[in-house]
């Protein structure tokens, strides 16, 4: 081998020397750094298992202190886990003796019960399942649950969980109302029934004594002085009141819970009452903002709308006298008044004058029970009412319907 050659070799040994130092030294920096990466990975999962155990720990911690039951079952309907609230509250524990939901099922529920597991393993969840359960002690309770499947890795079905509520109490006492309603809807029928009946047969002898005084007026009328055909007048006059009084007791005792519910055009419903209503000529009424159309009953709203104008009327003593309607719209209510400039309310009467009975002038022949029924289809409609008035000037009432 000649000298060029061992050149060559030596040189080319030189680089490949130099090449694996730098390779080396490349190697070692990586594997330092691979190192340092490695541990830094080996404190986060430590880090991440330890919080993982404390976040454990919290949730053990919550599902045995939640006020709700809450159980763990396999696909079979065994369960496999249990809080204090679902022992206390089945009276069995898992820890004892092994039980399954089956035994906990109602009978009567037992086929809702199925087909309900199985619309949970379907859809993966339920929510507002209600239904009975029986317990250890042979008690019936109802109870609201909402469940969710638990899956594996491979998004296999493995189990079920679910928060389980005690709502016997509730349940109870939802019954309890419903029958309540119900007793209260026949004794109010049973009532009205029996207002009817009462209303016709006191309006039937008034109406005889009525007949028999215009019988003996017309047999003596040559016969009585003035002074006798006044206090038959008075007579009359007290027949009259008397049968008004009746038939408007009849009306505020037909006002109670039940609505016929319905669009009532609360505009065109005052204009038809203008045209029935006697409204003398020196009065006049006027509709500022057309009225909406709510929901309601239309028997109410007239009269409800009735009994303000009629009062309205009565109680002016204005030679030219006026009656104003009008609405504001809030974002919850409609709010309603109907002004006049009649004889006005003394200050001190603002509240007495809703209470039945209660009339400021009984020379005006009014039975006291108009107010009193205006204020009591307000209240049925969750409204208000309240009167500003000036004495011998104006008097407005407002009052308020609510939207629905």
């Amino acid at each position: 081998m000649s000298q060029n050659q061992i050149d060559i070799l030596q040189r080319a040994l030189h680089r490949e020397k130099l090449a694996r130092k730098q390779a080396e030294k490349i190697l070692e920096s990586k594997s330092l750094e691979l190192f340092k990466i490695s541990e830094e990975l080996k404190d986060v999962n430590n880090k991440l298992t330890s919080l993982l155990d404390e976040k454990t720990i919290q949730l053990q911690g919550v599902f045995e202190n939640i006020n709700d039951a809450y159980i763990v079952i396999d696909i079979r309907g065994n369960v496999v886990k249990m809080n204090d609230t679902a022992v206390h509250l089945f009276g069995y524990n898992i820890k004892e003796a092994p039980i399954n939901v089956k035994s906990l099922v109602y009978k009567e529920d037992y086929k809702y019960a199925i087909n309900s597991f199985k619309k949970l393993l379907s859809n993966g969840s339920f929510l507002n399942y209600t239904a009975r359960i029986f317990t250890k002690k042979k008690q019936i309770k109802w109870v609201h649950i909402n469940a969710s499947v638990i899956y594996n890795k491979q998004k296999k079905p493995i189990a079920a969980q679910g928060i389980i509520r005690d709502i016997t109490k509730a349940k109870f006492s939802a019954n309890l109302i419903e029958k309540q309603k119900k007793a209260l809807e026949k004794s109010n029928n049973e009532l009205q029934e029996y207002a009817h009946i009462v209303s016709h047969d006191l309006k039937s002898p008034l109406r005889s004594i009525d007949s028999l005084v215009n019988w003996i007026k017309e047999d003596n009328k040559e016969k009585f002085d003035v002074d006798t055909l006044k206090n038959f007048k008075l007579i009359e006059a007290t027949l009259e009141k008397m049968e008004q009084l009746i038939s408007d007791i009849l009306d505020y005792s037909s006002i109670d819970s039940t609505n016929r519910t319905q669009q009532i055009d609360l505009q065109k419903l005052v204009l038809d009452l203008q045209k029935t209503l006697f409204i003398p000529t020196n009065i006049s009424i006027k509709i500022h903002n057309k009225l909406p159309t709510i929901k309601g009953d239309k028997t109410k709203f007239q009269q409800l709308f009735q009994n303000l104008i009629v009062n309205a009327i009565k109680f002016n003593d204005k030679e030219k006298g006026f009656i104003e309607i009008d609405f504001l719209e809030k974002q919850r209510y409609y709010q309603f008044s109907v002004r006049d400039n009649g004889i006005g309310i003394d200050e001190k009467y603002h509240q007495s004058i809703f209470k039945i009975f209660h009339s400021l002038d009984a020379k005006k022949g009014s039975s006291g029970i108009g107010l009193s029924i205006v204020k009591k289809i307000i209240t049925l409609f969750n409204g208000d009412i309240w009167v500003k008035s000036k004495l011998g000037e104006e008097t407005t009432f407002f009052f308020t319907l609510k939207k629905q």
